[in-house]
């Protein structure tokens, strides 16, 4: 009796055909027409703009602030960076704000005082607000 499937395995990476050379990342960055290629200048001038951006050195401190602010955003306090817009998400706010109480517990004894502090007043904080958000 022959085996059943119940799937299929389908490759979709693009192999260039026979021995020519796989396009390079620019050539497939390539507008098609006139339509795209605005959007491709504006996404290399974002990416150029990344690049030359400098970044604040990464520490817990400054990984504890991202996470805040991610927070604030899914709360609906502050605007979503991506659309300038406010809009709430409480689940994953709650689940960013349960990440940063499980940091709390695994760090404790680990971290300085400053460092401590610092991420118990966030939690409070965040705790806060998502309560009154909820309601």
């Amino acid at each position: 009796m022959p085996e059943k499937k119940d799937f299929v395995i389908k490759d979709k990476r693009i192999f260039a055909e026979g021995n020519e050379d796989r396009p390079t990342k620019e050539e497939e960055k390539k507008p098609l027409d006139d339509a795209t290629s605005e959007e491709s200048e504006s996404a290399e001038a974002q990416e150029q703009e990344a690049e030359d951006y400098q970044f604040p050195e990464i520490n817990f401190a400054t990984f504890i602030f991202s996470l805040n602010h991610s927070v604030l955003v899914h709360l609906g306090v502050m605007d979503d960076p991506s659309t300038g817009k406010k809009v709430k998400n409480l689940p994953i706010a709650k689940q960013t704000i349960d990440i940063l109480g499980m940091i709390e517990e695994k760090t404790k004894g680990n971290l300085e005082e400053d460092e401590e502090k610092m991420l118990k007043n966030i939690l409070y904080d965040l705790r806060m607000i998502y309560i009154k958000e909820k309601e």
